[in-house]
């Protein structure tokens, strides 16, 4: 009987920095992510530790082309998947190797408004236009004087003045 096994990793993070979408010879995309992780514990005496851990975060196809258009640094993501270790020689002789992991699902956990606004002073908005002063206009027929009023949908009602109640 074969042994089971599992091979899986959730992470919740921040970006470290923007996605970098490439595509294979075969023209399958691959879109590679760095991704931040902080752990805080309290020691036996009381002090606060922090430790970040830094990720290599792959997706690929249809994911990695969604994931480049989605993410930029400092965005919060969930990220599902497993972990791959490559393994290569160096021109040199010396022997590497590198663990990512390789998603299978992305959700996305703050806003892009947050994240553009995160640390950087509200943008200057410009003082706002004054609507044009109404002018009186006649109706035909009536012989009263009407005054263009603006309806919620945009567009322009005659008001009798007469007909306000104050």
């Amino acid at each position: 009987m074969a042994s089971r096994s599992l091979n899986k990793v959730t992470l919740i993070g921040n970006l470290t920095r923007d996605p970098e979408l490439r595509y294979t010879p075969t023209g399958a995309a691959v879109c590679t992510i760095g991704l931040a992780t902080n752990r805080t514990w309290t020691t036996e005496s009381g002090e606060k530790k922090e430790e970040t851990e830094f990720h290599r975060v792959v997706a690929w196809n249809k994911l990695a082309e969604l994931c480049s258009q989605l993410l930029t640094k400092g965005r919060k993501i969930y990220v599902e998947g497993r972990l791959r270790t490559n393994t290569w020689q160096t021109a040199d002789g010396a022997q590497r190797s590198t663990t990512e992991v390789v998603i299978e699902d992305m959700i996305l956990l703050d806003s892009k408004r947050a994240v553009e606004t995160a640390g950087e002073p509200p943008p200057v908005q410009p003082p706002p236009v004054q609507p044009p002063k109404p002018k009186k206009a006649k109706t035909q027929g009536a012989g009263q004087d009407q005054v263009p009023a603006e309806t919620s949908d945009g567009g322009e009602e005659q008001v009798n003045p007469d007909d306000i109640p104050f």
